[in-house]
């Protein structure tokens, strides 16, 4: 069991928890680090580590209210994920089994990143930093499109 306390983590709800860590693991180099399986065979909690951050992921639990995104009509909550090669990354995603929302890019924040959904309706964001930016040079590349603060 793990010890250590996380202040802030992503809990994931989807159904088929046993697929989701393999798909993380094949998408984003995931490592299993603890799993509790209920008698009905359900994922109550797991503990995955993507990237040196903890993400926690249990099976759809109906009965307690817990529905993934695919029961519940989609989700409001994307993830960002920061990777050294946003290209690689997203490509080993989509040949585990996501789906391609929009391609990798760069963008005028010095990121590039594509966004995609994985195989139990969550919304991931792949990103790599490509260019440090200034919040002057940020204001000169977006123009009027944004009032950054």
């Amino acid at each position: 069991m793990t010890a250590e306390v996380d202040t802030l983590v992503c809990y994931l709800c989807v159904d088929g928890a046993d697929a989701a860590i393999s798909f993380y693991r094949r998408a984003f180099g995931a490592v299993e680090d603890e799993r509790w399986t209920g008698e009905d065979g359900r994922v109550g909690h797991a503990r995955i580590t993507v990237e040196g951050a903890p993400v926690y992921l249990a099976d759809e639990h109906p009965e307690l209210g817990l529905r993934g995104p695919r029961a519940a009509g989609g989700t409001p909550v994307s993830l960002m994920l920061t990777v050294a090669d946003a290209d690689a990354v997203f490509e080993a995603a989509l040949a585990a089994g996501a789906t391609a929302e929009r391609p990798v890019a760069d963008h005028p924040y010095g990121m590039r990143t594509g966004w995609l959904r994985d195989p139990f309706g969550h919304r991931w964001g792949i990103s790599s930093r490509v260019a440090e930016v200034s919040g002057e040079e940020l204001r000169k590349r977006v123009g009027d499109s944004y009032t950054i603060t």
